[in-house]
C-alpha cells in the first residue's frame, strides 16, 4: 500500500502544506504574504502572525485537493530548520500537535536538503528523470548559497559555500538600490531581459576553492551607482534594463565559475541547481548549455519547485519515512545551520 505524508512548510515568509503518495504529489498549496511589500522585505514578526492565520486554511486546502483524509496519512513531516524562528515554531508546533492526535509518526526535514531533494517529486502523468547520485548541487536562495555533493537522500556534503552573503540577498539588494519592489530577483531578471549583459562592469571577489562572496560585488554596484548618479541623476531611469543585465550577469557568473571548478575536482558531471534563484532565467540557460560544451547532465527545477514549498519537505519526509527516522515530540526549530 502507498504511503501518505504531509508536508508542512513556514521557514519564511510562505505557508505551504503538501500531500504525496509517496513521492508522487497530490497537492502542493502556498499562502504567500503581501504584507511584507510594503517593508521592502520580510518582517519576521509580521510572517509568524500570518503563518498562524494561514496555517490550518493551507493543510485542509492540501488534503481536500489530494482527495484524502486526515485519517489516511501515513506521517506529517516538516521543516524544522534553518530559517525565521518564529515562523518555524509555527509550523512545528501544528506538526506535533497534529501527529500527537492522529498518532502517527513525525519527521522533521532541514529545509536545505529539501530544496535539493525536490528534484526526486514526480507529478502525476508527467515523465521526469531523477538524478542519479552521487551528484552535485548549486543551491542558491536569498539566505544560501551552496554546492553539495549528494551521495544519497539522506547523505549530503556542502564543499563550497559564502562566506558572507547569499546569491539571492544580493539580487534582492540590487534591487532596492535600483529602487525596484520587493522581492527584487525576479525584478532585476524581467528587466535585464532586454538589457546588455556586457554594458557595465563590477568588481567580484576572487575566493580561493569553491567558496563564495557576494559583499564585495553589492558594495561595488552602490558605489557605481552613486558615482554616475552625481554626474546623471537620471542614470538609473535611463539605463536600468542594461543595469539588471549586468548585474544578474555578475552574479551568475560567479556561480558558474564555481560550479565548473567544483564539476573539475571532483569529476562529477551530474548536475543539478535548487533553491530560489533557481528560477533565475540566465542561470538556467547557463546550466543548460553546460551540458552540450560539456557534457553535464542537467536537471533544473520546474518553477512550482524553486520557492519554499511543502512538496519539497513532503519528499525529504518520505524518504526519512522508508528509513524510519523520526522526531520526539520534545523537537525544537533551528534558526541556523546547514545541510
Amino acid at each position: 500500500m502507498p504511503d501518505y505524508i504531509l508536508g508542512i512548510e513556514s521557514s519564511c515568509d510562505d505557508t505551504s502544506a503538501a500531500v504525496l503518495m509517496d513521492n508522487v504529489v497530490l497537492s502542493n498549496v502556498i499562502a504567500n504574504q503581501q504584507v511584507h511589500k510594503d517593508f521592502g522585505g520580510v518582517v519576521p514578526e509580521l510572517a509568524s502572525r500570518a503563518h498562524q492565520q494561514n496555517i490550518i486554511p493551507v493543510i485542509d486546502k492540501a488534503l481536500k485537493i489530494a482527495n484524502i483524509s486526515k485519517s489516511s496519512l501515513s506521517a506529517i513531516a516538516f521543516t524544522r530548520g534553518p530559517g525565521l524562528l518564529g515562523s518555524l515554531l509555527v509550523g512545528t508546533s501544528f506538526a506535533k500537535s497534529f501527529s500527537l492526535g492522529l498518532n502517527i509518526p513525525l519527521i522533521e526535514v532541514n529545509h536545505l536538503k529539501a530544496h535539493i531533494l525536490a528534484h526526486f517529486v514526480v507529478q502525476p502523468g508527467k515523465e521526469k528523470v531523477l538524478p542519479e547520485f552521487p551528484f552535485l548541487c548549486l543551491t542558491v536562495s536569498g539566505g544560501h548559497t551552496q554546492i553539495v555533493k549528494v551521495k544519497g537522500y539522506n547523505e549530503m556534503q556542502i564543499i563550497g559555500q559564502t562566506i558572507d552573503d547569499a546569491a539571492g540577498e544580493a539580487f534582492d539588494k540590487s534591487a532596492k538600490i535600483l529602487g525596484l519592489e520587493y522581492p527584487g530577483g525576479p525584478m532585476i531578471d524581467k528587466y535585464a531581459r532586454d538589457g546588455n549583459p556586457d554594458a557595465f562592469a563590477f568588481a567580484k571577489t576572487n575566493i580561493p576553492g569553491l567558496d563564495f562572496s557576494f559583499s564585495g560585488l553589492k558594495t561595488s554596484i552602490l558605489y557605481f551607482l552613486r558615482d554616475r548618479l552625481k554626474e546623471d541623476p537620471m542614470f538609473m531611469q535611463n539605463n536600468l534594463a542594461d543595469l539588471c543585465a549586468s548585474i544578474q550577469s555578475a552574479i551568475v557568473n560567479t556561480l558558474m565559475i564555481k560550479l565548473k571548478l567544483a564539476s573539475k575536482q571532483t569529476g562529477i558531471t551530474e548536475i543539478a541547481i535548487a533553491g530560489g534563484v533557481s528560477a533565475n532565467s540566465r542561470l538556467r540557460t547557463a546550466i543548460s548549455d553546460m551540458h552540450e560544451s560539456a557534457g553535464w547532465k542537467v536537471h533544473i527545477p520546474e518553477f512550482q519547485f524553486t520557492t519554499d514549498n511543502a512538496a519539497m519537505i513532503a519528499v525529504a519526509g518520505y524518504f526519512k519515512f522508508l528509513e524510519g527516522s523520526f522526531a520526539e515530540q520534545n523537537v525544537t526549530p533551528y534558526s541556523r545551520g546547514g545541510i
